[in-house]
C-alpha cells in the first residue's frame, strides 16, 4: 500500500495543500540528517494511521530542495515538525524527539475531531453571546462583528506563565481548543485550568507569529468550589514587550490598558468578553497579561481559557533559507 505522505515539490503545491486540507502536518528534513532518518519511520506510521482526504494531510519538505518554504517558516534546525490548521501555523516542534512528536499527534487528533464534528459552527456577532464551536475550537463568547479568533497566531512554544500551581494545568491549557472540562458537566478527570501558586497574581507572556490588531480579549474562569480560588478582577495589559515582565515591573509600570472586571462581565459560560482600546492595540507582536488581583478575599486566581479576537496584519515574507547548522535536535 502506497504511503499517504505527500512529498512537496514546490511552494505552489504546498500552498495548495494548505488551502485544500483542513489540517496539514509538515516534516522539514534533509537527506543528510541522521536524526531525520531515525524518526522518519514513526512519522510514516502516524501518517498511515491518521491521514484523511481533505482533512488531515502529512507532508515531507526537503529543506535543501524547498528553501523558499523553509525560509518562510524560519526553519533553523532539523527535523522540525509543523502543524497547520486552515492554512495557519498552530504548533512547531523541533528535534527528533518521539515524545514531542506524540504530543503533536494528540493535538492533531483533537484538531481533526473538531473539524470532523463540523468545526465551522455558528458564532454570535455581538460582544456578549455564548460559547461556540468553530474551526478554531471552543469559545466562551461570540465574536464582535467583523473580527475573527486570532488565537491561532500565538507562538505557543515561546509563551511563558509565571506563578502557576503545577498541580493544575500549565500555560498550554489556557489556549486549548476544547471546551473547559468544568463546563462539560459530569466528573472531571483532568485539571484543565490554571491556578496561581504563592498568591493571586499571574504573569503571562504571549508572543505572536504575525502582527495583529487586537479588538477583544476573552477570558474564561469557572467559579471554583474552593472559596480561596477566585476569578480575576484587576488586569494590566502591556504590548510589544520582547519578553515577560517581572512582578515588580508589572505592578510599577503604566499599562497599555487597565481592566477591572465586575460580576456582570461574566456570562453563562463563565467568560468575560473584554473590549480593548483598539487604537492602542494596532501592530501588536506580543502581549503581557498581568492578573494583579482576584475578585474576592481568596489567595489564588483561576483561569480556564484565553482567546484573542481581532485581525491579522503583516505576514512573513518568503525569503532565502539561511544555512542550516548541525543543531539537528539529536
Amino acid at each position: 500500500m502506497a504511503s499517504p505522505t505527500v512529498h512537496i515539490e514546490s511552494a505552489e503545491q504546498f500552498n495548495q495543500l494548505l488551502n485544500s486540507s483542513k489540517i496539514v502536518v509538515a516534516d522539514f528534513f534533509a537527506d543528510w540528517c541522521g536524526p531525520c532518518k531515525a524518526i522518519a519511520p514513526l512519522y510514516e506510521q502516524l501518517s498511515a494511521q491518521m491521514s484523511q482526504p481533505n482533512l488531515v494531510t502529512f507532508t515531507k519538505v526537503n529543506t535543501e530542495k524547498q528553501q523558499q518554504i523553509a525560509s518562510a517558516y524560519a526553519i533553523r534546525s532539523i527535523p522540525t515538525f509543523i502543524l497547520f490548521r486552515d492554512g495557519k501555523l498552530v504548533e512547531k516542534v523541533q528535534g527528533a524527539d518521539p515524545t514531542k512528536l506524540q504530543s503533536l499527534v494528540r493535538q492533531i487528533s483533537q484538531e481533526s475531531q473538531n473539524a470532523a464534528a463540523g468545526g465551522s459552527g455558528s458564532s454570535n456577532s455581538g460582544g456578549g453571546g455564548t460559547g461556540s464551536n468553530s474551526a478554531l475550537g471552543w469559545r466562551g463568547a461570540g465574536l464582535p462583528r467583523g473580527y475573527t479568533d486570532v488565537t491561532d497566531q500565538l507562538e505557543i512554544p515561546k509563551t511563558e506563565l509565571l506563578n502557576f500551581d503545577e498541580e493544575f494545568g500549565n500555560v498550554r491549557v489556557l489556549f486549548d481548543s476544547s471546551k473547559p472540562g468544568a463546563l462539560n458537566g459530569g466528573k472531571k478527570t483532568e485539571k484543565d485550568w490554571v491556578v496561581s501558586d504563592t498568591d493571586e497574581q499571574l504573569l503571562l507572556f504571549t508572543p505572536f507569529m504575525s502582527v495583529l490588531k487586537l479588538h477583544t480579549l476573552q477570558i474564561t474562569s469557572v467559579a471554583d468550589e474552593d472559596e480561596e480560588i477566585m476569578r480575576p478582577k484587576v488586569l494590566k495589559l502591556f504590548t510589544n514587550r520582547p519578553h515577560n515582565l517581572g512582578f515588580d515591573d508589572a505592578e510599577g509600570e503604566t499599562p497599555t490598558q487597565l481592566i477591572e472586571l465586575k460580576d456582570s462581565d461574566w456570562n453563562q459560560d463563565s467568560t468575560a468578553n473584554i473590549p480593548l482600546r483598539f487604537v492602542r492595540f494596532q501592530n501588536i507582536n506580543s502581549l503581557v497579561i498581568f492578573v494583579e488581583s482576584g475578585e474576592g478575599e481568596g489567595e489564588k486566581t483561576r483561569i480556564d481559557r484565553i482567546r484573542f479576537i481581532g485581525e491579522t496584519g503583516e505576514k512573513r515574507e518568503m525569503g532565502k533559507l539561511e544555512k542550516i547548522g548541525d543543531d539537528s535536535g539529536a
